[in-house]
């Protein structure tokens, strides 16, 4: 009975490690924050034009890609995030929504999901609109402007 119990801690330990590196890379929902962060960090933001729940190919990308392990590890060492959202279910602050349709129009989104890549001036790197099949190491690779 000895050898579970520090055996049962370890599981413990190593499950909460892994919870911890996936809140490394916590979405922002506040613009200025994500550019200024971007500054300060030397890195561009990953910005996430999503209906978060209606959308079924948002729903996807964000099961099959953003929530995953080796997407949030490869963000938290290299993107900001700032989740752009559009629910029909759950309201969001007036001043998010006022935001978020602020940035629709000014970056043009038309479509979801759309990721946009900038710099920390607001200049688009990399853009791509729609379900990218091929799970977290395809979407990397397209941030990179590499086919998978």
């Amino acid at each position: 009975m000895k050898i579970v119990r520090p055996f049962s801690c370890l599981v413990a330990f190593l499950l909460l490690a892994l919870t911890a590196s996936a809140s490394d890379a916590p979405w922002l929902t506040d613009y200025n924050q994500a550019v200024q962060t971007a500054k300060t960090e030397k890195r561009p933001v990953l910005m996430d034009f999503t209906g978060s729940d209606w959308c079924p190919y948002c729903i996807q990308m964000d099961k099959e890609v953003l929530s995953q392990p080796q997407f949030l590890e490869y963000a938290s060492k290299n993107l900001v995030l700032l989740l752009v959202d559009f629910p029909q279910t759950k309201q969001l602050p007036q001043k998010v929504q006022d935001q978020n349709n602020m940035l629709q129009q000014r970056y043009a989104v038309e479509g979801m999901p759309t990721f946009l890549l900038i710099d920390p001036s607001g200049k688009v790197l990399q853009q791509y609109i729609g379900y990218l099949p091929g799970g977290p190491a395809a979407f990397i690779a397209m941030l990179h402007g590499k086919k998978s």
